[in-house]
């Protein structure tokens, strides 16, 4: 049967309580016993003493095993009150006197027993230790006397004591079990509470949260940790569900374009000029829609950060050169001034592929937004192990509330969006590969007067001068 976490630390607690409590009775029966036992041993030594002292000075022609008054003394004469019972044998262990508390019964004689013995047995049904010892006269064994007490008041006692301990025992056990059980009950209600709470959580109600413990011990610092468990899960369904809603919106739109473009042209027949511009605007939202695909496909690769990365020295400045002589027609295109100069090979320790795609975002920006007859300057330099390229760029620019936003999905600047178009994503991806990489990006803007986008990777093993 499966036990509660209350119940579990009520049993476990109890186990141990038992364990420990047992001992504890067990060291104070045994202590008991045996202060009782020596009590005992000490009064029969005592009169065995006293026995043997009498015979070992009586004179040897004139031997007494028994001094004439001793069974004058009332235990020797009562059976009710401290009994002693006494009774002698000769050397050839033949009776020869006993105390007058022992009327009709005898002490039981151990024939082949020479020395000191000491036994328990009962007289006349009553529970008795007696001890049979040798009495000496001048080095010779001139009888034996046996000295018994009755064991029955410490018997008696003894018992007393073992059940008083059995009952306490179980008493104590169970009175402990509740009290643990209700203490843990009181201690784990935090953890309770996490556990309703936890289930009101779902997709639609993300906004609950665990309500924090006074105490600030160990279930203070788990709802602590869920409540920031759950403050990121909340932002990030919130942000897949933007994300979707942008993207589903996003891929509509040219989807809707290149709907409605066909639609004009199959309404009436055309010249075949007509046909030819329509067809190439189709065209162009196609390449924008494939493009836009691609930066999902590539954002949603990179969306946990564990891609694998292949980290070589590579060279930035021949990365630099192949972007841009892939957007040369582009630059020519608008008239940009473009200044790309450099006298050494800057290699740096990065990924080939992803420092690419990063470069290519940031000098599609610069060459996207700024006007026809702009300039772009594009600088590298080296500081304290990091090489650091700067695309400046004389373009729209941003508006200093909107930088803070320009690395989320699908945000783009107003100033971005009156006339040109884009996905919102450059950024986005820029930012994911940077942190992938540890390089360092920080985007500076002046409405109206341009961009500057600087990019700091780590330096390679050398660099070669040209």
């Amino acid at each position: 049967m499966s036990l509660s976490f209350r119940n579990r630390i009520a049993v476990y607690n109890l186990i141990s309580a038992a364990a420990l409590i047992a001992i504890v009775f067990g060291v104070v029966y045994s202590v008991v016993r045996f202060s009782v036992n020596y009590d005992i041993n000490h009064d029969l030594e005592t009169e065995i003493r006293y026995h043997q002292e009498f015979v070992e000075k009586q004179p040897i022609n004139h031997l007494m095993l028994v001094e004439p008054s001793e069974w004058e003394e009332s235990e020797h004469n009562e059976i009710n009150v401290n009994p002693v019972f006494v009774q002698i044998f000769d050397s050839k262990g033949r009776f020869y006197e006993k105390s007058r508390n022992l009327k009709d019964e005898t002490l039981k004689f151990n024939t082949e027993e020479k020395e000191t013995y000491t036994e328990d047995t009962f007289l006349d049904g009553n529970p008795i230790r007696q001890v049979q010892a040798p009495l000496v006269s001048h080095g010779h064994t001139v009888g034996y006397v046996i000295i018994a007490m009755s064991m029955e008041q410490e018997i008696r006692l003894l018992g007393n004591l073992s059940q008083v301990l059995i009952i306490a025992f179980f008493t104590v056990l169970l009175a402990l079990f509740f009290i643990t059980r209700f203490i843990a009950g009181k201690s784990i209600r935090p953890a309770v509470d996490i556990i309703n709470t936890a289930s009101k959580i779902t997709n639609n109600n993300l906004g609950e949260r665990m309500e924090l413990p006074k105490n600030k011990d160990e279930l203070y610092e788990l709802s602590t940790s869920i409540n920031q468990l759950l403050d990121r899960i909340e932002d990030a369904v919130v942000r897949e569900r933007k994300f979707t809603s942008d993207a589903s919106h996003e891929l509509r739109t040219p989807l809707a374009v290149i709907q409605g473009t066909l639609e004009v042209l199959i309404r009436k027949p055309r010249k075949s000029a007509e046909y030819e511009e329509k067809i190439r605007y189709c065209i162009s939202e196609v390449n924008r829609l494939n493009d836009l695909a691609d930066q999902l496909l590539l954002l949603a690769r990179f969306e946990n950060q564990k891609a694998a990365v292949q980290i070589e020295n590579i060279e930035l400045d021949e990365i630099i050169l192949q972007v841009l002589e892939r957007y040369s027609s582009r630059i020519a295109a608008k008239d940009i001034a473009l200044s790309f100069e450099f006298s050494d090979h800057y290699k740096i320790r990065s990924d080939a592929y992803l420092v690419s795609v990063i470069l290519e975002n940031l000098i599609s920006n610069a060459v996207k937004y700024t006007k026809e007859k702009g300039k772009i300057i594009i600088t590298l330099k080296e500081s304290e192990g990091k090489i650091s390229c700067l695309i400046a760029d004389s373009g729209v620019g941003i508006a200093p509330e909107d930088l803070q936003k320009i690395y989320n999905e699908f945000f783009r600047a107003e100033s971005q969006r009156q006339s040109i178009k884009g996905t919102g994503l450059g950024l986005s991806i820029v930012k994911r590969l940077c942190i992938l990489l540890n390089a360092e990006l920080n985007i500076q803007s002046d409405l109206g007067k341009g961009t500057t986008a600087i990019v700091s990777f780590q330096a390679g093993d050398y660099r070669e001068t040209i």
